[in-house]
């Protein structure tokens, strides 16, 4: 499920974004800057600071994971099933490790949210769509290049 194409876009986000619901059916969203790809089937998201992330998933496994490199415009749209799996659990030591690398010793991780992927969708800006002939990787870099005032680190920019 996991493809090279969704490994490297994962691989190459700085946050990603995980929608979770409570108990009474209210959405949260929340961002997570330190995930991983495990393997084709499994996200892992470090839980640091997250116990209404921790919550929902406790009561309602159903999750929505999504990254996208805001220059490009692109990313990936994960659903699946969570599950948390806290410090003390004995397959922690099987999913932290990627995370652990990520965080050092300046994040605590309190638990692992492992996420059995289910479906996964490509996320593309509108213009992709709808001015197709006109837009391209570089056109959109360009645009959000200028949206967030940077430049690039290559001065190619």
């Amino acid at each position: 499920m996991l493809s090279p194409q969704v490994k490297e876009s994962a691989a190459s986000s700085v946050l990603c974004w995980l929608a979770t619901v409570d108990e009474s059916g209210q959405p949260n969203v929340s961002p997570k800057e330190i995930f991983a790809v495990f393997d084709s089937e499994h996200l892992v998201i470090a839980n640091i600071a997250s116990p209404a992330s921790a919550r929902n998933i406790e009561t309602d496994s159903r999750v929505c994971v999504s990254f996208v490199d805001v220059f490009v415009q692109k990313g990936f749209k994960v659903t699946g099933l969570a599950r948390n799996v806290k410090k003390y659990d004995p397959d922690f030591s099987v999913w932290s490790p990627p995370l652990a690398k990520m965080a050092g010793p300046r994040f605590p991780i309190h638990s692992v949210f492992v996420v059995q992927v289910k479906a996964v969708e490509p996320i593309l800006a509108p213009s992709y769509r709808l001015h197709p002939n006109e837009t391209s990787e570089e056109s959109q870099i360009a645009s959000a290049m200028q949206a967030y005032g940077v430049q690039s680190a290559r001065g190619d920019a």
